[in-house]
């Protein structure tokens, strides 16, 4: 095989899918995925509901269904693949060392890198959850693979803890496979997924969700048998006289989810302790010359359609960076999180791209707003640049704003951008 390419993407989820697509369709010769696992598709693959597709392609498709659209992309495209293929170590000047079973050690060089390895899973660990070690214990996201890929129930009764859109997808998935689904606990005062799941997967089958509340403690020896409930306060502590004993055999954990920035790190790219994931500018260039991220290693979104979105801008600047061997860069200016926004992607803009096309915004609140608001794009002087009307913010569910090419002058004058979500 080569070892020279334009553009190497690493990972086939949503967002590596688009990137390498997007790679091709503005120049770039060779581009090469490298994926860990045997098939194309990522999470995707496992994600048999409905609920991708809605924004980009007005269809509600399930998970293998739109993955295959792009796989299919990839291919009509030529662009090459390297399956089952760990990558072990990147470089600032673009060099990637990986390794597989059939070639062995390899080393090959890029022009321009796309980083899209997606995220994973908080485990029992990193929440630190007290009690036993039985058996029992799952990430929703590993529950999913055993029900959806390997025809395996993981338990017949079951308590989730975390209301994050895979648990409660999870939460239905395994009320429709004839177990019983206690309840879903959540630390939170507020919902941590979409609205839209916890309607569609938690009130239509019946499911009770108690916020402010967590698992104590789990029980069991050799298997879980019960866990224990608590209420706690606005600072997770627990509230006396509120302990409950809610038997089940099995504990799913829907917690969060990491970017995988690994490999990030090893490339010198520099990370937002806010997202987890690399800062960023308006293509998703990270701060590494030629090293792009995109999709879920950025931040852990909300619909797969904007991961693909992403994917496609990252992709783009990538294939530009590779055919210039250098992305003409011209002033650009931060863009803040203002009043009742936890963070904002990208986080840097490129004041010449309003010039060519408006630059999509997302971000999300710090708390839940359910009243009409206004979401504003002020420069430095509190000068409103964009702004749009929501009929609320919610932590779970991703904020979307694009400043227009009209807006080109007014952030010509800017040093800086700030978004803000306050009441109407």
């Amino acid at each position: 095989m080569k070892t020279n390419y334009d553009v190497i993407v690493i990972g086939s989820g949503p967002g590596g899918l688009a990137a390498a697509i997007a790679a091709k369709e503005n120049g770039a010769d060779d581009v090469l995925i490298i994926e860990r696992d045997v098939e194309l598709g990522g999470i995707l693959l496992q994600c048999i509901h409905n609920g991708f597709g809605l924004q980009l392609f007005n269809e509600d498709m399930p998970g293998p269904t739109y993955a295959q659209y792009y796989i299919d992309k990839v291919k009509a495209h030529g662009v090459e693949t390297l399956m089952d293929t760990m990558v072990l170590d990147i470089s600032p000047q673009r060099e990637i060392f990986a390794i597989n079973k059939d070639l062995g050690y390899l080393d090959l060089q890029a022009k321009a890198i796309v980083l899209a390895m997606g995220c994973r899973e908080r485990t029992r660990a990193q929440i630190m959850l007290p009690g036993a070690r039985p058996a029992g214990v799952y990430t929703a996201g590993t529950a999913q693979r055993f029900v959806n890929v390997e025809g395996h129930m993981p338990g017949n009764k079951f308590v989730i803890l975390g209301s994050g859109d895979i648990g409660m997808i999870m939460a239905r998935r395994l009320t429709i496979e004839g177990a019983q689904v206690e309840r879903v606990l959540e630390i939170m005062p507020y919902l941590t997924g979409l609205t839209r799941n916890y309607v569609q997967c938690l009130l239509d089958y019946g499911i009770t969700l108690q916020k402010h509340r967590t698992v104590n403690r789990i029980i069991g020896r050799d298997r879980v048998e019960a866990i224990e409930a608590v209420t706690v306060d606005e600072k997770w502590q627990p509230v006396p006289g509120t302990k409950e004993i809610i038997p089940c055999d099995t504990l799913l954990l829907s917690v969060g989810l990491i970017p995988e920035n690994e490999l990030s790190k090893k490339a010198g790219v520099l990370l937002d302790p806010i997202t987890n994931g690399p800062y960023v500018d308006d293509r998703f260039m990270t701060n590494v010359p030629g090293i792009f991220a995109a999709g879920n290693v950025v931040q852990v979104y909300d619909l797969v359609d904007w991961v693909t979105e992403a994917g496609s801008t990252a992709g783009k600047g990538a294939a530009q960076f590779a055919l210039a061997e250098k992305l003409e860069t011209g002033e650009e200016i931060p863009l803040k999180a203002g009043e009742n926004i936890r963070y904002v992607v990208p986080h840097k803009l490129d004041k010449n791209h309003l010039a060519e096309e408006q630059v999509r915004l997302q971000m999300r609140a710090i708390t839940p707003m359910e009243e009409r608001v206004l979401v504003t794009v002020e420069d430095q002087n509190g000068e409103v640049v964009t702004k749009k009307g929501e009929p609320y913010a919610r932590p779970g569910e991703i904020i979307t704003l694009a400043i227009q090419p009209k807006a080109y002058e007014a952030v010509q004058r800017a040093t800086s951008l700030t978004v803000n979500v306050r009441k109407r």
